[in-house]
């Protein structure tokens, strides 16, 4: 569980505004839910012989006895929000929502035991056309966030109940005939959710599992028709993408339509957003039935792969603006000076030097600070009412000023 230190901040501030500002952009409203919820819930919804129910929950009781769970993904709270709170029944809601998720595994790189999602949940579509919008909408996100080039799509359905039943009986059949070669994970996974296995990262298991049925090969003909027909839309949209046939999520709440964002600029290949459709999770959850697609992002290897790629704006980098030395007995013109700044640049950084010390001393400072831009103000230039313009990161000569051309000057340079 990692500090964000206040030179990383800027970043994260940059990728949760531009995410924010797009989903809102096509319609999504934001949506707050506890970090702390019962276990029960969980294991309801991800499933009790998965990865994360049984060997990454932050599980625990409370004072009466009660198990509660820091919540390890954010679908099943959002779920239980709306369900709670009468949002779902003949309703369409488009929701996100971002926060600290808990699992505990083994750390590294861009993978914490607490981390950070973005997440978007839409609720009472059923029809390919939301699936193609949401792959649509990340895929343009990839774009304005300058980290397209960075990404590939990787598609699968997982069909129906029944579709996917057939399967697990032809994967269990193939497996058996493979027992003593797999590892203790798969063989614990064999009886009680083979499917999981399509997703070791054993490589002798991956060998196995190579040659094995492919589900598409099962579905029924409405999950074929479905994800057929978002192909369709994705190529009409010249959304690149790949089929991904073991591609099965970690999450048994997950049916026909599944996909992943994925990355290899962060060495292995790391997911940096995941989703798919869940239609029968509100039912499973306690609601009426209600079709669902969503997706969850990471944000601490959204962060490095904007570093990676070089990707993050100078403005962002920057933290300061300006910064405003007082020389001399000049204090409280200098609050006065920065106070009347900040009314007239809305939005403008501008850090006011305190403390005192020699022109030297400050410039040091202002220097350090990153700013582009350093107004002093001393004795003489608040005699003549005025103040000196010194640009800190450019060839642009010194100049000084009347207080008006100031604000005239920071606002063109910062516009």
């Amino acid at each position: 569980m990692n500090d964000l230190l206040p030179d990383q901040s800027p970043v994260w501030q940059y990728l949760e505004s531009s995410v924010a500002r797009h989903l809102q952009s096509y319609g999504y409203r934001e949506i707050r839910f506890p970090i702390l919820e019962t276990t029960e819930l969980f294991k309801r919804s991800i499933g009790e012989v998965t990865d994360i129910v049984e060997k990454e929950m932050y599980s625990f009781p409370d004072r009466h006895d009660e198990s509660v769970t820091l919540r390890p993904e954010g679908t099943a709270g959002c779920v239980r929000a709306c369900t709670q709170n009468g949002l779902l029944y003949n309703q369409i809601q488009r929701l996100w929502y971002c926060g600290p998720m808990f699992r505990y595994e083994r750390p590294q790189k861009g993978r914490l035991r607490q981390f950070h999602q973005i997440g978007a949940e839409v609720f009472g579509l059923d029809g390919p056309d939301i699936d193609a919008e949401i792959l649509v909408m990340t895929d343009r996100l990839w774009r304005e966030l300058g980290i397209r080039d960075q990404v590939t799509l990787q598609l699968n359905s997982l069909g129906d109940s029944a579709s996917r039943a057939s399967y697990r009986a032809a994967l269990l059949e193939y497996l058996e005939q493979h027992r003593d070669a797999l590892d203790a994970d798969s063989l614990r996974r064999l009886d009680s959710n083979p499917l999981r296995i399509l997703d070791s990262k054993i490589e002798q298991t991956q060998v196995i599992v190579a040659n094995a049925p492919v589900l598409l090969d099962y579905l029924d003909e409405e999950s074929r028709e479905h994800f057929d027909a978002l192909c369709t839309l994705l190529d009409s949209m010249a959304v690149s993408y790949e089929i991904n046939p073991r591609l099965v999520r970690g999450l048994d709440y997950y049916g026909k339509t599944v996909f992943e964002w994925v990355t290899d600029s962060l060495g292995a290949q790391g997911t940096i957003c995941a989703g798919g459709r869940y239609d029968g999770l509100v039912e499973q959850l306690g609601g009426k039935p209600t079709p669902a697609i969503g997706f969850g992002m990471g944000e601490e290897r959204l962060a490095l792969l904007l570093d990676a790629a070089g990707a993050v704006p100078d403005s962002i980098a920057r933290q300061l603006d300006v910064y405003l030395l007082a020389v001399g007995d000049v204090a409280a013109q200098a609050l006065s000076l920065g106070e009347q700044l900040h009314q007239a640049c809305g939005g403008l950084r501008i850090q006011r030097h305190c403390g005192g010390g020699s022109v030297k001393s400050q410039m040091k400072k202002a220097d350090k600070s990153g700013a582009e831009i350093a107004l002093i103000l001393g004795e003489d230039e608040v005699a003549a009412g005025q103040v000196t313009v010194k640009y800190l990161r450019g060839q642009a000569e010194q100049q000084t000023l009347d207080v008006a051309a100031v604000i005239e000057l920071l606002q063109r340079e910062f516009a």
